[in-house]
């Protein structure tokens, strides 16, 4: 399995103009497109494009390639995965998960966890800063 790091080239998408400060809109498919399209995908890297940056949220669309593999990884944050194509490995100490397409994880802070691919994915990483409320129904 190939391991590759967590280096990636991000930028922040600002075509949204029209837009109120209050209101964003994001078109998937067309920014998946243009993340593959990057000479940086096609030479194997792992590309992501900043959605939205506050101070208490960061929202960042990732593609990695097959056999990306991210080691040792822990936030001190809330984080999120919402895999959009593809399919993601979660291990954390005590357990393991696979996300395919349409699913979503939530990870609470101070977890230390890892992560693989097995094909092409692509992904919705948020952020969260600050503690968790969890409602109770």
């Amino acid at each position: 399995m190939e391991h590759q790091t967590f280096n990636s080239k991000a930028i922040h998408y600002q075509d949204l103009s029209s837009l109120s400060p209050s209101l964003f809109a994001y078109d998937l498919p067309i920014l998946i497109d243009k993340i593959k399209q990057k000479p940086s995908w096609a030479n194997g890297e792992l590309n992501a494009i900043i959605l939205l940056k506050t101070p208490n949220r960061q929202i960042v669309l990732t593609a990695m390639h097959n056999g990306t593999e991210i080691q040792s990884f822990q936030s001190n944050d809330s984080v999120t995965f919402q895999i959009i194509e593809g399919q993601l490995m979660f291990h954390t100490r005590k357990e393991s998960v696979t996300l395919a397409k349409g699913q979503y994880l939530t990870l609470y802070e101070n977890i230390k966890y890892s992560l693989t691919t097995a094909e092409d994915t692509v992904l919705l990483l948020t952020i969260a800063t600050g503690a968790l409320q969890l409602s109770e129904n």
